[in-house]
């Protein structure tokens, strides 16, 4: 193997891990959600917590979802756990669905120390781009599982929709 071998072996290699960056990089760009803590969210004092990379403040996590479609609806499926399902709000704003919420953080005891702390805690907000109109008022979203589902009849085109969606 000579010199220029390697360098072209190299420049493959540099191009591959490119090519998989940028591909990781927009399949989570939707996925990839800003937490807002506040007072309400209940999180320990940074004196309590030992990780060395725990960062306080505003905290970014996946809140990884699906969206299907067939002939009659859409189907929002949005992982997240360790939630109630009136910790959201769900709206359609147009050809947006909108989904805001609070994950807070659940003490396990007034003992002890953190050791790790990688959850993301506080106020949030998903935007899900709809592929088709919706009747927004027909909407229907349950939460079971630490998954949010949001079924959505389809409108025909060009009809406004805009509301909130109640949560069962």
């Amino acid at each position: 193997m000579n010199l220029d071998d390697i360098r072209h072996s190299f420049d493959a290699l540099k191009e591959s891990m490119g090519e998989g960056w940028d591909r990781l990089r927009r399949s989570a760009a939707g996925a990839l959600t800003r937490f807002k803590p506040h007072d309400d969210t209940r999180l320990p004092a940074r004196s309590e917590i030992d990780d060395a990379l725990y960062l306080s403040g505003q905290r970014w996590a996946m809140l990884g979802g699906d969206v299907f479609e067939d002939e009659q609806r859409l189907v929002v499926r949005i992982e997240a756990p360790g939630m109630e399902k009136s910790d959201f709000d769900v709206q359609v704003q147009g050809d947006v669905l909108v989904v805001r919420g609070e994950k807070r953080f659940e003490r396990e005891s007034t003992e002890g120390r953190w050791r790790v702390l990688q959850c993301a805690y506080g106020s949030f907000q998903r935007s899900v781009p709809l592929t088709a109109a919706v009747k927004s008022e027909e909407a229907r979203a349950t939460y079971r599982n630490g998954v949010l589902r949001i079924e959505l009849p389809k409108a025909q085109p060009g009809v406004p929709s805009g509301r909130s969606v109640q949560v069962d």
